[in-house]
C-alpha cells in the first residue's frame, strides 16, 4: 500500500513537471501564433493534451502501470516453480510427507514462500497430515485454487477503477467545454467564433485522450488477467502431476 501510494506521488510530480516545463508552454506558443494570423487553435499533439484533465489521465495511466506491472513481476518472478519438481523424494514407495513440509520450508527461497503453488502444496500437505486421505488432499487444493483466484480478483480492483475512472474524467472535460462553448454563444452569434471553437476542441480532446489511455489500460490488463488466470491452471497441473499421483 506504502508503494502505491509512493508511486502515485512521483506520477503526479512526474507528469506535472512534463506539463508545466513543457507541453503547456508549447502549447501556448501555437495557440497564440494562430491567434495572430486569425486562426483557430491548431491541432497539434501538444494543444490536444495541454487541458487538465489530460494531464490527470496520464498520472492515472502511470500509476495503472505501476499496479499492472507489479502484478506481472510477482507472477513471473515465481514461473519457474513450475519447472522445478520440489515434493522430490528419495524413497518414491514412502512419501514422507512430514520431511517434504520440512523441506519446503528449509530450502525455498523466503521470496518465493508467498507464491501460490508453494502456498497451495504446504497447505494441501499439512491437510494431507491430519487426515490421510486423498480426498481432503484434493479438497484443499481445490480450495486454495478458488481463494487464489478470489484473492486476484480484489487485487485488480483498483485497476479496474482506474480504467472506468479515465474516460469518466474525459468526459468530465468534454463537459466543461461544452459549458463553455455555450457561455460563449453571444459572440459566436455575433461572427467571432474563435472562443467557441477553443472550448469545443477542449470537450472533444480530453475524450478523445482518456479514451485511448483506456484501450491502452484495458489491453495491459487484459494481459495480466491471462496471465493471471494462466497461474491457476499451472498450480492445478502441478499439484495433479508431482503431488497427487505420488500419493494416490
Amino acid at each position: 500500500m506504502m508503494k502505491s501510494f509512493i508511486a502515485l506521488i512521483i506520477s503526479i510530480i512526474f507528469v506535472h513537471m512534463i506539463y508545466i516545463g513543457y507541453v503547456r508552454p508549447e502549447a501556448n506558443a501555437f495557440i497564440e501564433a494562430a491567434q495572430e494570423q486569425g486562426l483557430t487553435s491548431p491541432r497539434e499533439v501538444v494543444v490536444i493534451l495541454k487541458d487538465y484533465e489530460q494531464e490527470i489521465c496520464f498520472i492515472l495511466m502511470l500509476w495503472g502501470c505501476f499496479l499492472i506491472s507489479t502484478n506481472y513481476r510477482k507472477i513471473l518472478k515465481t514461473k519457474y516453480l513450475f519447472s522445478v519438481d520440489l515434493l522430490e523424494h528419495e524413497d518414491q514407495d514412502n512419501f514422507d510427507v512430514d520431511s517434504i513440509i520440512e523441506r519446503l520450508d528449509k530450502q525455498i527461497p523466503e521470496d518465493c514462500m508467498s507464491s501460490p503453488l508453494v502456498q497451495t502444496l504446504r497447505s494441501s500437505l499439512w491437510r494431507y497430515t491430519s487426515t490421510k486421505n486423498v480426498q481432503n488432499l484434493s479438497d484443499a487444493i481445490d480450495s486454495n485454487l478458488e481463494s487464489l483466484a478470489v484473492r486476484q480478483d480484489s487485487e485488480n480492483t483498483m485497476i479496474r477503477y482506474l480504467i472506468w475512472a479515465i474516460p469518466s474524467i474525459g468526459f468530465i472535460g468534454t463537459v466543461r467545454g461544452i459549458g463553455q462553448a455555450l457561455s460563449q454563444a453571444d459572440q459566436a452569434l455575433a461572427g467571432d467564433i474563435a472562443g467557441m471553437t477553443d472550448s469545443l476542441g477542449v470537450a472533444f480532446n480530453s475524450t478523445l485522450v482518456a479514451l485511448l489511455i483506456s484501450i491502452f489500460l484495458m489491453f495491459l490488463f487484459h494481459q495480466l488477467q491471462r496471465l493471471q488466470d494462466s497461474q491457476i491452471l499451472d498450480t492445478q497441473e502441478y499439484c495433479e502431476k508431482y503431488l497427487l499421483s505420488r500419493i494416490k
